[in-house]
């Protein structure tokens, strides 16, 4: 069974950086396609970022396009989102998402949470103006 632990959310000021963590256990992060969900105060959870099992391909949802960067480090089994510039809006939980797939990476198909068969319990991040 594969479990996910994300760590690194907190509360931070308009404009700063945040780096926020995923470390799975059971499976090996090199078999995994990883993405990270979020979900806002009030609303669904939603897309934001997913990632090949090489690193080569990334996708990233519109709202945060430009100003988050998804990585991973399969020598360090850890998933990464550096998240720059960060807005009030981007306050939520956000959430770590994995499923094992070898087939060949299909861009679209992983920003749908129907896709993932693995998550984490989320980690706030909190932005304040």
């Amino acid at each position: 069974q594969v479990q996910l632990v994300e760590s690194g959310g907190g509360l931070v000021q308009a404009g700063d950086s945040l780096r926020i963590s995923c470390v799975p256990s059971g499976q090996s992060l090199s078999n995994l396609i990883i993405g990270w969900f979020r979900q806002r105060p009030g609303k669904e959870r939603e897309f934001v970022a997913t990632i090949s099992r090489s690193g080569a391909m990334t996708d990233y949802g519109y709202s945060v396009m430009g100003r988050f960067t998804i990585s991973r480090d399969n020598g360090k089994n850890t998933a990464y989102l550096q998240m720059t510039s960060l807005k009030p809006e981007d306050t939520a939980v956000y959430y770590c998402a994995a499923v094992q797939e070898f087939r060949p990476y299909s861009v679209g198909y992983y920003r749908l949470m129907s896709s993932y068969l693995h998550w984490g319990q989320g980690t706030q991040v909190t932005v304040s103006s």
